[in-house]
């Protein structure tokens, strides 16, 4: 045999002696790749939360297709494709996947060692996705999106708004992490305000008409909507029933406010989504997902469009207006 030869021979055998390269190796040029699973469709140009994480990665350093790769994937509603849509993701040996929340499970089932950082986290100890806020364990963290006294002021602000309030209709996804808790402390502040909540569930987009046909029927005197990817994504027909209705609105997004609804109150989602940027960029230099802690979000907008409230005929008092981040005239 020449040396060449024997020279092949033997770096092909090392080759598979030590088998394929592990799910974190080091890739040609150091170009780290992320993969982002959704469910709804992906649009272009980004929604307001995607390029809040576009623009997070960008103010550390982080410029896609030249030193960073993102492998998308959108299951455009088919929720039953997400599994395989996670274990694509998998298979690519992606560096980390960030995981928008109603996909949380298929790419937690699909991997126990690549990390996974998921912007908006709900109710993670309670859903048993980590073992404390502090202190996360396993492969999954990211920024909070909400807190336990979050249902209860949004319908204290309504109630400020609207002091005749008596029924709500609530329109809700129980499937979504942390969802059916929420939806308990609403109660919970129904009960004490004295007003009746009307429940809702949307699971699919066909559960959209059925949902708004029977809040008409049932006479609400206004609408809580809990965000998700499907209330985000039909927010035109949302905010358009409730206009058609003269339906005031409380929102989680400042998004559906400008787009017609009446008030907003949560932390800033976007911000959010720019604050999960921080938590790829941390673990791609080294840290491990179990060690970095799931910060709270300290900072609530409360948003209030007067145009909405005068085509609805309403007076928003004083005392309302003076809490507002931002007055949409």
């Amino acid at each position: 045999m020449r040396a060449g030869t024997a020279l092949v021979v033997v770096l092909i055998t090392i080759g598979v002696l030590a088998g394929p390269p592990g799910p974190h190796a080091q890739r040609p040029g150091g170009v780290p790749r992320i993969g982002y699973l959704v469910l709804p469709p992906l649009v272009d140009p980004p929604s307001l939360e995607r390029k809040a994480f576009l623009d997070g990665l960008r103010e550390l350093g982080y410029v896609v297709g030249q030193n960073i790769v993102i492998e998308y994937r959108s299951a455009a509603w088919n929720r039953e494709l997400l599994p395989e849509l996670a274990a694509e993701l998998v298979e690519l040996r992606v560096d980390v996947i960030v995981v928008i929340p109603g996909a949380i499970e298929a790419a937690r089932d699909a991997t126990k060692t690549i990390p996974i950082v998921v912007p908006s986290l709900g109710d993670p100890v309670e859903s048993g996705l980590v073992a404390s806020l502090a202190r996360p364990g396993g492969n999954l963290t990211g920024p909070g999106g909400t807190t336990s006294e979050l249902r209860g002021k949004q319908l204290a602000l309504l109630k400020e708004a609207i002091p005749k309030l008596s029924r709500v209709g609530v329109l809700w996804n129980p499937a979504n992490q942390g969802g059916s808790r929420q939806f308990q402390e609403m109660q919970s502040a129904a009960r004490q305000l004295g007003v009746a909540i009307q429940s809702y569930e949307v699971k699919d987009p066909n559960d959209i008409p059925p949902a708004l046909a029977a809040m008409a029927r049932r006479r609400a005197d206004a609408l809580i909507t809990f965000a998700s990817s499907l209330t985000t994504a039909y927010r035109p027909i949302i905010v358009e029933y409730a206009t058609k209705h003269r339906l005031p609105t409380m929102f989680d997004l400042k998004a559906e406010v400008e787009a017609g609804g009446l008030v907003s109150y949560s932390p800033n989602l976007p911000d959010l989504f720019r604050r999960a940027a921080h938590y790829v960029d941390r673990i791609l230099k080294g840290a491990k997902p179990g060690e970095l802690p799931i910060e709270q979000p300290t900072r609530f907008e409360l948003v209030i469009n007067l145009k909405t409230a005068k085509a609805l005929g309403l007076r928003i008092p004083q005392t309302l207006l003076l809490q507002a981040s931002q007055i949409i005239e």
